[in-house]
């Protein structure tokens, strides 16, 4: 029998969000549904309300959550109800040719529950990142839920199912760092400060932190940055010769740009060492360009350019272990939650994020 349950929902582009009725059907084959416990305010999903994703109205908010799964659909063996789930969003399929090569990671052909989640009217919902999960109840496939220990509050280990894990994926997974590694980071924000906190697990000795709040520099330094640099008002040229001064003049071995906009992409591409590496995981809008580089400078520079897809991550791999790790007090994952807010508080969570005042808001059932 469907459930109903409040979530919240974005109607138009740039209205404020609505806690209404949500039709959450029994789940099909291969599908769950889940207990929402908490669920993370990302970036994202301002990005939805904004239309700055698609304009697929009315969406279904939330997808960084975790929680236990209330029933399976036909043909699921590897979950049942009562197992403690961090929701994902991209369910690897397993056939695809990146699949087949061994690289789930990169999945082209990722899962998504089958049915729709609607209004009480019948109108057919978005969710976000195929996930929806600001509601006590969400529809999900069954691929989207990785169990982990659950000695790990739910408010907590629910990040990984986005921000987090995009940028502990982005230092560990896509830019490799290793022992004794040196490592900027730009932009230190919930995605930045998770770099930073990779970056520092994996062993790199030297971590530049780089932002143009001061705030959010003293939280990098919580989370292991060596050195911090405000970069208000610094030209291109100042901000890659701080990064050099940092590394014993030759620039860190990995630079991740958290921010996403082609300033900040050629202060990582310049800053880095000869044959150093860059790590793009901020996410740029459709309308910005890279201008006037030389292509001469990316021969003569060497080195790796890559793009971070959530982190490069496997759930069913990075999840638990990550969960394990922080639950060890090796990773700290709780130091992300600002504060816990009621699921009619997503709106104002959107203005405290909008203003940087939060790393986190977490909606808690």
């Amino acid at each position: 029998m469907p459930y109903e349950v409040q979530g919240v929902v974005s109607r138009a582009k740039g209205e404020p969000v609505s806690l209404e009725t949500v039709v959450v059907p029994d789940p099909g084959p291969g599908e769950a549904v889940v207990n929402v416990q908490a669920c993370g305010v990302c970036h994202t999903d301002l990005h939805y309300r904004e239309g700055g994703i698609n304009d697929e109205f009315p969406f279904l908010l939330g997808h960084e959550a975790a929680g236990v799964v209330e029933a399976v659909g036909e043909g699921v063996t590897d979950l049942e109800p009562g197992d403690y789930v961090i929701l994902n969003w991209r369910a690897v399929c397993g056939t695809c040719r990146a699949c087949k090569r061994g690289k789930p990671w990169y999945c082209f052909s990722t899962f998504n529950a089958a049915q729709p989640m609607t209004l009480a009217d019948g109108t057919k919902l978005s969710p976000a990142l195929g996930v929806g999960a600001f509601l006590e109840k969400t529809l999900v496939h069954s691929g989207q839920c990785t169990k982990v220990n659950r000695e790990a509050e739910p408010a907590v280990a629910g990040l990984l199912g986005c921000g987090v894990m995009a940028g502990l994926g982005a230092a560990i997974n896509t830019g490799a760092v290793t022992r004794g590694d040196s490592v900027a980071v730009i932009g230190c924000g919930g995605v930045g400060d998770a770099a930073i906190a990779g970056a520092k697990l994996a062993g790199a000795t030297t971590i530049v932190a780089i932002d143009t709040d001061d705030r959010k520099l003293a939280w990098a330094k919580d989370f292991g940055a060596t050195h911090t640099l405000n970069s208000r008002g610094l030209s291109e040229e100042q901000v890659v010769e701080a990064m050099q001064d940092a590394t014993n003049s030759f620039g860190p071995d990995v630079v991740i740009d958290a921010v996403g906009r082609p300033e900040t992409w050629r202060q990582a591409f310049y800053g880095r060492d000869l044959a150093g590496t860059v790590v793009l995981v901020g996410v740029p809008t459709p309308d910005m360009r890279l201008n006037d580089l030389p292509l001469i400078d990316f021969f003569s520079r060497g080195g790796s350019l890559k793009s971070s897809w959530y982190g490069d991550c496997l759930p069913s791999r990075d999840f638990p272990m990550l969960v394990d790790l922080y639950l060890q007090g090796r990773l700290p994952l709780d130091k992300f939650v600002t504060e816990r807010i009621g699921v009619d508080g997503v709106e104002q969570a959107f203005e405290r994020m909008h203003h940087g005042d939060v790393l986190r808001s977490v909606v808690t059932f």
